[in-house]
């Protein structure tokens, strides 16, 4: 068996992730992903057998630019920022209650600084 590099594992962990992990209307999916230039997060309803996004919230939104100053994520603060717009955006669709999809991430870092704002700023998961 080939060795794997750290992008196969991280596949391979999200589809782990992936079978236990569905979003429904009443609890839908936040999503996250990370690049090495941007960070990326979306709530997605998963019932209808096909995957809707309901809201989204990137680093590289024009919202986002108003609030950094330059094109950013690549910092906490920036995910954080992130977060904000992403939290502000589900409260106005009445989305309160998600499940956490940490895309095959390590909970640390960017993640864990991302749910744990997203925490402090209403959502529940």
């Amino acid at each position: 068996m080939a060795k794997l590099d750290r992008h196969e594992k991280r596949e391979r962990r999200h589809k782990r992730i992936r079978k236990k992990i569905i979003g429904t209307s009443e609890r839908p999916r936040l999503s996250v992903y990370r690049s090495l230039k941007a960070f990326y997060a979306q709530i997605i309803d998963d019932s209808e057998g096909i995957s809707k996004t309901l809201v989204s919230a990137s680093s590289i939104d024009p919202e986002f630019k108003e609030l950094a100053g330059k094109r950013g994520g690549k910092s906490i603060e920036d995910v954080q920022k992130v977060a904000e717009i992403l939290v502000k955006r589900a409260l106005e669709k009445g989305i309160k209650k998600v499940v956490f999809d940490r895309g095959g991430f390590l909970y640390h870092g960017k993640i864990k600084a991302f749910a744990d704002k997203c925490r402090e700023l209403g959502l529940e998961f």
